[in-house]
């Protein structure tokens, strides 16, 4: 079949606005992935499109990006998943400074990541084997965990787009990750980090992130927790 795709370009070695060109493909089956698509028109009609890729299947997460209106990895939407009677229209993820065509600069989201502590802080003496954890604890984060910081959550929040000192949905799930952690001895570290102005108060329990997260994580119900955590450390 054939199909229509309306892409944002923008090169600011050459244009100083953005805009949106049309490329139309024969050949194309319903089972092709975006990511598929683009792969076909930079091989075989124009070079110069930018975008991330890398595993092709959902795990780095380097292919979020905003297509017809909603965010999503481009390798894990496939065409018979979109509306294909109209061109599908692909473009950067919002809230996020557009560097060339689809890829956006994510420094400050990385940034606010690493503010968190994303990793586990165990200060006690290293036991002989490893740090034990039971099932039930370790079931509370295997949910939060499957994160792959591909960015979509937090391009799809009204309070990130408006307050870019937030920390995001992204950060504070990572957050959650190790504030619910048994093995880990940061809780009051990451809980002053997240109980300020620009952390978990700043989310207005939109769900917007929980729609756009292409692992199914509810984020929103995460940050809950967070919430309550906060209020219970100050009762």
């Amino acid at each position: 079949m054939q199909v229509t795709f309306r892409i944002h370009r923008f090169d600011p070695e050459k244009q100083p606005v953005p805009k949106m060109q049309t490329f139309v493909l024969d050949n194309v089956k319903p089972t092709d992935a975006v990511l598929d698509i683009l792969h076909r028109i930079k091989w075989e009609q124009d070079g110069s499109l930018t975008f991330r890729r890398s595993c092709a299947h959902g795990i780095c997460g380097s292919c979020g990006m905003r297509v017809n209106n909603r965010n999503m990895l481009a390798c894990s939407t496939l065409l018979q998943d979109l509306n294909l009677r109209k061109p599908i229209k692909v473009e950067p993820l919002p809230g996020m400074p557009p560097l060339k065509d689809l890829v956006v600069d994510m420094t400050r989201f990385y940034e606010k990541y690493e503010a968190v502590k994303p990793y586990l802080v165990a200060k006690s003496v290293l036991p002989e084997k490893e740090r034990h954890q039971s099932n039930e604890d370790a079931e509370r984060l295997i949910e939060a965990a499957k994160c792959i910081l591909c960015g979509c959550c937090t391009a799809a929040c009204p309070s990130a787009w408006t307050d870019e000192r937030f920390l995001g949905p992204a950060a504070l799930l990572k957050a959650y990750r190790f504030i619910f952690d048994t093995r880990d001895e940061a809780t009051d570290e990451r809980l002053d980090i997240i109980d300020s102005p620009n952390g978990i108060w700043r989310c207005r329990t939109v769900f917007n992130c929980v729609e756009a997260c292409p692992k199914d994580i509810d984020v929103t119900g995460h940050l809950s927790q967070l919430k309550r955590a906060a209020v219970a450390r100050q009762l």
